[in-house]
């Protein structure tokens, strides 16, 4: 490992050297080529010089301890040696994590789909407070979200959203999202006060790029209708609407939330390439492992991710164990502590079987 972090340590000199050079600081592309390479390294040895000097300190309290007749010095130093080995283990593991291969959709904007599960009109309802939920966490980040397409229920749940989220780092933060989560709550249509359990799935696809996702004109059957909106009252009068679909898939697509068509279409094909893409890397899994062969169930209370408690007022991460008494927070998009210790344990878990 440590052979591999010089390396990259001597890399970063050379790159850094390159970028004051006034041949390459003239050429924009190789220039702004080699400033990505030089950011990509910048935490990596960052860290490790970082263990570099916490190893030293180290070395140096050992020494004074072993060296040193005085009492209080010797006191001293042996504080600094237990603090130094702490630091330094700590240092290390975070310097195995850098060095793990990155997701390459981590960069990416993301697809997100939410759809009522069992439940009925209360499902509907949970579904379009969670959707409102990652509203609010994308604006807590600084994020750009779009609704694509929405079908309404009746009483002013959502039975299917889906949604394009973009930002910095969206996927990275998003991935662990995707399942099924589970509501336990008096729903406003229950007269006797009981509680029931409805269910919502969520599924958060990485943004495909022209380059990832070729879709031969042939292959698609587009379609244009009026937009509509609740209980199929019209709202545009023109042929606005578009819906998409994939013939060798049978991947049907519809967006409708703006007034032109032509950027109807454009938005309709982000998402067409996001699922076709989401189809091709299923493909994959599924000839790695049997068992992760949806991002999503049926939406079934039973494959539960989380649970959403309205009377104890709490939130379960059933992955993971982690519980908060917070739900009226969570749900107004403060969901971050629960994100970064999901993200932490699949590192962790990446770490092992590396």
């Amino acid at each position: 490992m440590f052979d591999k972090l010089e390396a990259l340590e001597q890399k970063y000199e050379e790159l850094t050297s390159q970028l004051s050079d006034p041949e390459v600081i003239s050429d924009n592309v190789r220039y702004a080529k080699l400033a990505k390479q030089h950011r990509e390294f910048e935490e990596i040895v960052t860290k490790f010089r970082e263990y570099k000097a916490v190893k030293n300190n180290l070395a140096e309290a050992k020494q004074l301890l072993e060296e040193s007749d005085d009492a209080e010095i010797r006191q001293l130093a042996a504080e600094e040696h237990a603090e130094a080995q702490r630091r330094l283990q700590a240092v290390e593991k975070e310097l195995k994590m850098l060095l793990l291969p990155k997701d390459p959709n981590d960069e990416k904007n993301v697809l997100l789909e939410v759809r009522a599960g069992t439940g009925g009109d209360e499902a509907t309802l949970f579904a379009a407070e969670i959707l409102r939920m990652y509203a609010r966490y994308a604006e807590r980040n600084g994020w750009k979200m779009q609704i694509i397409d929405c079908s309404e229920s009746d009483i002013g749940g959502i039975k299917e959203a889906v949604a394009i989220i973009e930002g910095d780092r969206v996927y990275s933060k998003l991935k662990h999202e995707s399942g099924v989560h589970r509501v336990q709550r008096v729903p406003v249509t229950e007269s006797s006060g009981r509680i029931h359990t409805s269910a919502v799935t969520v599924a958060i696809l990485p943004e495909a790029e022209d380059v990832e996702v070729h879709i031969d004109p042939k292959d698609i059957r587009i379609d244009t209708f009026c937009s509509s909106g609740p209980g199929g009252q019209s709202v545009n009068t023109t042929y606005s609407a578009v819906r998409i679909t994939h013939l060798p898939t049978n991947t049907v697509v519809s967006c409708q939330d703006e007034k032109s068509q032509i950027k109807n279409r454009e938005k309709a094909m982000r998402v067409l390439k996001a699922r076709l893409l989401e189809l091709e890397r299923q493909k994959q899994q599924e000839a790695i492992s049997a068992e992760r062969r949806q991002q999503v169930g049926s939406g079934d209370r039973s494959e539960k991710i989380r649970t959403y408690n309205f009377k104890d007022n709490r939130v379960t991460d059933h992955r993971i164990g982690y519980t908060v008494h917070q739900l009226d927070l969570f749900m107004n998009g403060e969901i971050d502590d629960l994100v970064q210790a999901l993200i932490t344990h699949y590192q962790a878990e990446r770490l092992r079987e590396a």
